[in-house]
């Protein structure tokens, strides 16, 4: 930082995302974390900034201005298209125009949450959604007695926070950041627009919704009808990918904790079906994976409860 003289006061002279212009200390902070929520709006405060200060340069500073916006608008254009692909990350916004992007992402911001931070709590009034440029989430539901269930893990380019957009009710649960994430942070009033006024996202969004659906309207059956054991057998399933020779495996496994929230259960439990499951030979427990043996002997014993000949369904549509 250095010091230049306009007029008899004293104005620091500042770099920020490679554009040298003359503000005020305050106006460079006002900037830089205008910068850091919302690179698409700093860039109009920046030229905002530079124009008002043109007035108290002196004659030698001002010649200097034209090439300082130009600079400022090189800067601005790369911002821009940084921020536009970031977002392209997120299926739901794939093929939209560049210009609707823009008009998209000018009210939103971005903010970084570190691993345990809670975004959203349940009964929170805001109608935001959150967009995963980087990261995971966790959404849970909890009680006044302390008990949780999973309801969805969402990662890099997925969304939540839609249903209060859409219906305007308060947040229904709780939303805790997995690991370090960087959310892009959008107003519903422009989620909404670009929905009705893109038929293309209009569509996704509608799809997007059917699977949450379908995959709730699952989890209830099983809640309804399986056992704690089938229930652990159709999640462990779902988590599995293949392994080849006819089993599937699960790495990195999850806490016991964590299944028993994902099957509305409870951790001892979990314990003794995979206990009671190992001992028959379906599974080998070990600390980095659980290896299913016989999954299709698994997925039958699930089957012959709920009557399906699809079951779990996710596990279908994952192959």
């Amino acid at each position: 930082m250095s010091k230049y003289r306009c007029h008899g006061r004293i104005d620091t002279v500042s770099r920020t995302q490679d554009v040298r212009c003359y503000i005020n200390p305050l106006a460079t902070n006002i900037y830089r974390e205008q910068c850091r929520c919302n690179p698409i709006r700093s860039t109009f405060a920046l030229t905002g900034i530079l124009q008002m200060s043109r007035a108290t340069m002196n004659l030698e500073d001002q010649t200097s201005m034209p090439r300082l916006m130009e600079r400022h608008a090189s800067a601005a254009s790369s911002l821009i298209s940084s921020s536009i692909d970031k977002l392209r990350r997120v299926p739901l916004f794939a093929g939209v125009p560049d210009k609707k992007m823009s008009q998209f992402l000018a009210g939103a911001r971005y903010r970084d949450y570190t691993a345990g931070e809670v975004v959203v709590d349940a009964g929170d009034v805001s109608d935001d959604v959150f967009l995963i440029i980087e990261g995971a989430v966790r959404v849970i539901a909890r009680t006044v007695f302390g008990y949780e269930a999973i309801l969805n893990e969402l990662r890099t380019g997925e969304f939540f926070g839609e249903l209060a957009a859409i219906d305007g009710i308060h947040r229904s649960a709780n939303v805790t950041a997995l690991q370090r994430s960087r959310l892009c942070i959008v107003p519903a009033e422009a989620f909404v627009e670009l929905t009705l006024s893109t038929p293309e996202v209009g569509l996704r969004l509608l799809r997007m919704l059917s699977t949450r659906l379908r995959a709730k309207d699952e989890r209830l059956i099983e809640y309804s009808v399986l056992s704690v054991r089938q229930r652990l057998i159709a999640e462990l399933l779902r988590l599995s990918r293949d392994r080849g020779g006819g089993e599937r495996v699960v790495s990195p496994p999850p806490p016991q904790h964590v299944l028993a929230a994902w099957i509305a259960t409870r951790r001892e439990s979990v314990s003794r079906e995979l206990t009671e499951m190992a001992r028959a030979g379906l599974l080998t427990i070990g600390r980095r994976s659980i290896v299913l043996h016989a999954p299709e002997q698994l997925r039958s014993e699930v089957e012959a409860r709920t009557g399906s000949k699809t079951w779990p369904g996710s596990l279908q549509a994952a192959g």
